[in-house]
């Protein structure tokens, strides 16, 4: 199994930055692919980024596109996600997951098979 816990959320004004950690441990020589969704209240969970484990390919939601950038250290195996120019609309539970297989649906939270508890970030108007 693998253990995801996800850390760096808060508060901040539009415009500001964050930074969200997940930090991996357990069988963590099994993932693939690690990801970041998030979930508004009374909304669906959405896919925001991606990252393949081994080669770095990333992937993103078009709403943050140029926005976040997410990446990763395997010595520390950790995954971040590098939040710029928030907007009040990227409020939300942010969720790190992993999976350990490969897929290409991986804007599909069910093709992962662990998930951290997620960390909350507000951002205000």
């Amino acid at each position: 199994q693998v253990q995801l816990v996800e850390s760096g959320g808060g508060l901040v004004q539009a415009g500001g930055s964050l930074r969200l950690s997940c930090a991996a441990s357990g069988r963590t020589s099994s993932i693939y692919t690690m990801g970041w969704f998030r979930q508004a209240p009374g909304r669906e969970r959405e896919f925001v980024a991606a990252i393949t484990w081994r080669g770095g390919t990333t992937f993103y939601a078009d709403s943050v596109l140029g926005r976040f950038t997410i990446s990763k250290d395997n010595a520390k195996n950790t995954v971040y996600l590098q939040m710029n120019s928030l907007k009040p609309e990227d409020t939300a539970v942010y969720y790190c997951a992993s999976s350990v297989i490969a897929t290409r649906e991986l804007r599909i939270g069910g093709k992962y098979d662990y998930w951290g508890q997620g960390t909350q970030v507000t951002v205000s108007s």
